[in-house]
């Protein structure tokens, strides 16, 4: 049941509001009314955390607004959390571990399928509202959902696979054995750029494993969390298996740490943050998977097929407005195609449909918010003072808001921010190299090391430097790398362990040694 202070701030019109990003006094769009009767309608839109199978609010009342970015209006509010709620959804988790770690992986394996088949079913829903929280254009939020949903598919099917060993003795009288256990309750803390696939990759291989989890969703895209949170209490899972906090996050990610009941930290997002969960996870031994910040380069030599590399390079910069950690950071041509390649670039990302979500044909939505913007001015600015220039756009866009131009910025080097760091924005710099030794030194000059592109129809020369590269991830003649089927993860301080494939499983269990004496 939507409570009372949704209805008012989705009725159709009857709510003026201000937006904290600063504006003017704006209507409900046509469009957020729509999306707004559509989730009233289906149930999806809840603004209360999901604890023990309960939906409540904060124990002091205290709340936080969930705005769209490319509006700035009031979606909703939801509960301000922090250690009480998250101590007790904790102690939730822990009691249903109990019971659900001793169901049968056939009998999990079910009910993860009927809530991957509920994510299917209402992908449309579940995209429109990840469009009005996050901003990014309605058909990539609606790729998100099927590809979110694809992690609780596979991890349906790769639950039942979970094989233990025996091991040949050295004594007659002796067996071994080795047994694969879920690790437990499973603190999830995701980010805000891919609300519900950030969430599946983590809860599908742990639930699969027998785990049960604590998420904690960005505070600035909780809704498409409880959504999927919702839709999981509908396909059956039990209650407590589940269970959603949001809001302080330094409160919340600290009772996680603190509590002995906790055996697992998953978290995507900051190299800063992500160090000081390892830090706070070292007092009760818990196990951590991180995927953190990247620095991408995306290679392209002179022999590579450019209309290959012109389509990789713009599916791989500019997805999610370049919100991704996997975005292409820096684009390292090589000097024979380099003017060429700028100018083709350039043109493309030129006639590139700027606009709201939920507007036809719009590729590119806006930043999540005002720092966001803030954050790729002051990278610009930084190039443009040390010699760089801007070939295309540059700017904050006519459009206002959180809207920023998609650019093109030549004449970068490895001094510039626009290397060094990550935009998380729509900008690509352009970087210029003579040799296949010189990029690699180039490309591995940086503490990141999530993911790398090469485009190059040379499949020698392919070899030597993916092989070169250190990197968790390497895209060959492709943009676009991630899926469920294949160990996601990176090196150095891009993060530890890997998500989605077989392997993301192994995150999720200990490996328990048995030895078998004689009986008699």
């Amino acid at each position: 049941m939507i409570c009372a202070r949704t209805r008012m701030a989705l009725s159709a019109g009857a709510m003026l509001y201000r937006s904290s990003l600063s504006g003017p006094v704006c209507l409900m769009t046509t469009d957020a009314q729509s999306v707004a009767a559509r989730l009233n309608s289906s149930g999806l839109l809840r603004n209360q955390a999901l604890i023990g199978g309960k939906w409540v609010d904060s124990y002091d009342g205290k709340t936080i607004k969930v705005q769209n970015p490319a509006t700035g209006e009031v979606i909703t509010d939801v509960p301000c959390m922090g250690g009480r709620e998250t101590n007790d959804a904790i102690s939730s988790a822990y009691d249903a571990f109990s019971s659900w770690s001793k169901v049968t992986a056939a009998e999990r394996s079910k009910l993860l399928r009927k809530w991957y088949d509920l994510l299917m079913a209402h992908k449309e829903e579940l995209g429109q509202l990840m469009t009005l929280e996050q901003g990014k254009p309605l058909k990539e939020a609606i790729g998100e959902v099927s590809y979110g949903a694809g992690f609780i598919e596979f991890s349906a099917e790769e639950g039942k696979r979970v094989y233990g060993d025996i091991i040949p003795s050295p004594l007659a009288d002796r067996r071994l054995f080795v047994l694969k256990q879920p690790v437990g309750v499973v603190g999830a803390i995701t980010p805000w750029n891919f609300p519900l696939a950030m969430i599946t990759r983590k809860v599908g291989p742990a639930l699969a494993c027998g785990c049960t989890v604590v998420i904690k969703p960005s505070e600035l895209t909780p809704l498409t969390a409880l959504a999927a949170a919702e839709l999981s209490l509908q396909a059956g899972i039990p209650p407590g298996v589940v269970n959603v906090v949001m809001g302080n996050a330094p409160d919340i990610g600290d009772a996680l740490l603190a509590s002995p009941q906790v055996r697992k930290i998953t978290f995507t997002g900051s190299t800063k943050v992500g160090k000081k969960l390892m830090e706070g996870a070292a007092a009760t031994v818990k196990k951590v998977s991180l995927e953190l910040g990247g620095n991408a380069p995306c290679i392209i030599f002179d022999d590579a097929d450019l209309e290959v590399a012109l389509k990789g390079a713009m599916a791989t910069k500019f997805r999610n407005t370049g919100q991704t950690c996997v975005c292409a950071n820096r684009i390292f041509v090589q000097e024979g195609i380099y003017e060429k390649f700028a100018n083709a670039f350039a043109k493309v990302v030129q006639n590139m449909k700027v606009g709201d979500g939920f507007s036809e044909g719009v590729e590119q939505g806006p930043l999540i918010n005002e720092a966001a913007v803030q954050k790729v001015e002051s990278f610009v600015e930084d190039a443009t003072s040390k010699g760089a220039s801007v070939l295309v756009g540059g700017k904050r866009h006519s459009l206002g808001m959180t809207f920023y131009e998609p650019t093109v910025v030549t004449g970068v080097d490895n001094e510039m921010l626009l290397a060094r760091e990550e935009v998380f924005g729509p900008v690509a710099p352009l970087l210029k190299f003579k040799t296949e030794e010189e990029v690699i030194h180039m490309a591995n000059d940086t503490n990141a090391g999530l993911a790398a592109y090469i485009f190059s129809t040379n499949i020698q020369r392919a070899w030597r430097v993916t092989e070169a590269l250190e990197y968790g991830i390497v895209g060959v003649n492709e943009g676009l790398v991630s899926t469920e089927v294949a160990p996601f993860g990176g090196v150095k301080q891009s993060g530890l362990g890997r998500e989605g494939s077989k392997y993301g499983l192994d995150e999720y269990l200990e490996m328990k040694y048995v030895c078998l004496g004689s009986m008699s």
